[in-house]
């Protein structure tokens, strides 16, 4: 083969040689399509999973048996808490964010045996948005206790009227229940709670409520443990009014009642209250009930010298032991004069229809200088209690200041001086001990 032949063979090899290394190298191929898509969604999926993590929601999610006293709370790690919405079937759930916009916290107690989804969003760090959900569900108890309030739905009462409840277990965490407990009042009113016993509890203002206002009441309970293990199951709502002011004292040694209408005398009568062996007792009641004609029957067995079984007219119930403001014609003679009766207070007819017509539940009924002490719940006797005796039945120790926007909690020693005076706008302290022991 020629030389030049042979030269060109060579540089044809070399150069098939090169052809084939580089067909051969790894380091060149471009990705496809399908790769590209992969790995930008992977890329994507990253940062998501990156930024979610600085945006959390407590309880976490498949959480169950959360207890109804957990808080739902959302936490910005770097960025802010722009929004969050709670969807349930039970109660609407409220919160609040922290002022630096971090995290957002639930207000009460949840419901229980209710499932909750949060949706939370919110800025991660270098602004870029975040929104995380959670789903989850409280725990179902093996107790509940339910409640009932006295009161009825848009009716009216007296200026002495106390709220009353009444729990069908035992409570035993009894500063909870009552932190869970909100009055609304057209007016400003202060007031505070009381226990009697576990399964009793009482509002009463420190004095007299203001004339023609109107009370909502809230017991937000659901969720609350009133017991170990024992929780609410259902919230509590009622609005009810306050009427015109209208109380009665009776004195035993005058003989002689007064009336007081929206702070004014606007009666003084007669009366006779109870004779010597039974006295009408000492003490700030309220009215309880009425009926026109009542049948009375006591004074010991029948056919006894002092058994008694009369119809009486306009009658006026203040405790349960029986004694009432009512009609009594065949005492006129004595009324204003001496005490003849059987423990109530005897009124001239047309007096006592009189305070008939005007009477409704919660008027406040003093009677004064008996020598019979009342007893505690012989009727609604809780202005018996001096403010400080009274505040002394709360859990928490705590006044509450209501009015058009709720009510709150707060130290009795931040409280003005109450400038209200008995008989006409408070129970006077002390008012249910016996006169004779009051002197002694």
């Amino acid at each position: 083969m020629p030389r030049s032949a042979r030269r060109y063979a060579a540089l044809g090899a070399a150069a098939a040689i090169s052809l084939l290394a580089t067909a051969c190298s790894g380091g060149g191929h471009a990705p496809s399509p399908a790769q590209s898509r992969a790995q930008a969604s992977a890329s994507a999926s990253a940062h998501a999973a990156a930024l979610a993590r600085e945006l959390t929601i407590t309880p976490a999610p498949g959480s169950h048996d959360v207890s109804p006293s957990a808080a739902i709370t959302v936490t910005a790690l770097k960025g802010k808490v722009t929004n969050v919405t709670v969807r349930t079937s039970g109660d609407a759930v409220s919160g609040h964010l922290s002022g630096d916009g971090t995290t957002w916290r639930s207000t009460g107690n949840l419901d229980v045996s209710q499932s909750y989804t949060v949706t939370a969003t919110g800025t991660g760090d270098g602004g870029a948005a975040i929104t995380r959900t959670s789903t989850f569900r409280t725990l179902t108890p093996a107790q509940t206790f339910t409640t009932q309030i006295f009161e009825g739905y848009q009716q009216t009462y007296g200026v002495g009227m106390p709220v009353m409840l009444t729990f069908s277990q035992p409570i035993a965490n009894k500063a909870a229940v009552e932190r869970s407990l909100e009055l609304t009042t057209s007016k400003p009113v202060v007031g505070a709670w009381y226990w009697d016993g576990d399964q009793r509890l009482y509002f009463r203002p420190r004095s007299y409520w203001p004339a023609y206002t109107t009370v909502s009441f809230t017991g937000h309970l659901n969720g609350v443990e009133g017991a170990k293990g024992v929780y609410g199951a259902r919230n509590l709502t009622q609005t009810f009014s306050i009427g015109r002011a209208l109380v009665a004292v009776a004195s035993t040694t005058t003989h002689r009642t007064q009336i007081y209408l929206n702070g004014k005398l606007a009666y003084e009568w007669p009366v006779s209250t109870g004779r010597a062996s039974l006295p009408t007792p000492d003490g700030t009641y309220l009215s309880v009930e009425k009926a026109n004609p009542v049948r009375m029957v006591g004074g010991g067995p029948v056919g006894s010298a002092g058994h008694y079984d009369e119809l009486v007219n306009f009658a006026v119930r203040f405790t349960y032991s029986g004694d009432y403001y009512h009609s009594a014609p065949w005492s006129v003679v004595n009324q204003g004069t001496s005490n003849v009766s059987h423990g109530c207070v005897n009124l001239p007819p047309a007096a006592a229809q009189t305070y008939y017509d005007m009477s409704i539940p919660g008027d406040p009924i003093t009677v004064t200088a008996s020598t019979a002490a009342g007893k505690w719940d012989d009727g609604w006797t809780q202005w018996f209690l001096s403010w400080s005796q009274y505040l002394k039945g709360s859990a928490t120790g705590l006044a509450v200041e209501a009015g058009p926007q709720g009510s709150t909690f707060v130290s009795p020693s931040s409280l003005p001086a109450d400038t209200a005076s008995a008989p006409r706008a408070t129970s006077a302290a002390g008012n249910y001990y016996a006169g004779s022991a009051n002197l002694g």
